[in-house]
């Protein structure tokens, strides 16, 4: 490879790395900012960036861990996340209504358990009454 081609190629490893590692920072000054608890994951994803990228970036996993250590720096707690969780009866209410339905589901399988058992038998006595005798049967050769 001519060297003036691994120049170009270096220079743009080196440009398309600063443009990563600019969208990754921005990313996490927007989660600070938001008042998003911060963690790799969540900025990986944020920022379209892989998880171990950022474990290879010194500087911006000790903003990270700054950021963790220091949480009361952000400004929605972690608890912010329980206006979203199910209230208790929510969740009985929901249970109830799924017992409902597996009960209901099981008493419709009984029944077409015993559909198909009739079915059966009647099939059986329908091959065995149409069926000739035995020695009426001719052999084929």
């Amino acid at each position: 490879m001519p060297s003036d081609r691994a120049d170009r190629l270096a220079a743009h490893a080196r440009a398309r790395h600063q443009q990563t590692l600019q969208r990754a920072e921005t990313t996490l000054a927007d989660m600070v900012k938001d008042g998003e608890p911060v963690t790799i994951s969540r900025l990986a994803s944020k920022a379209a960036v892989s998880r171990a990228w950022i474990y290879t970036q010194p500087d911006l996993r000790a903003q990270i861990e700054q950021l963790q250590q220091h949480p009361q720096r952000q400004s929605v707690s972690r608890d912010s996340t329980s206006v979203n969780r199910a209230t208790t009866e929510s969740l009985r209410r929901r249970l109830t209504l799924a017992l409902e339905t597996l009960t209901q589901l099981r008493a419709e399988n009984q029944q077409l358990r015993q559909d198909l058992a009739r079915v059966h038998g009647q099939l059986r006595q329908a091959k065995t009454q149409s069926a000739p005798p035995p020695e009426a049967i001719q052999a084929p050769f």
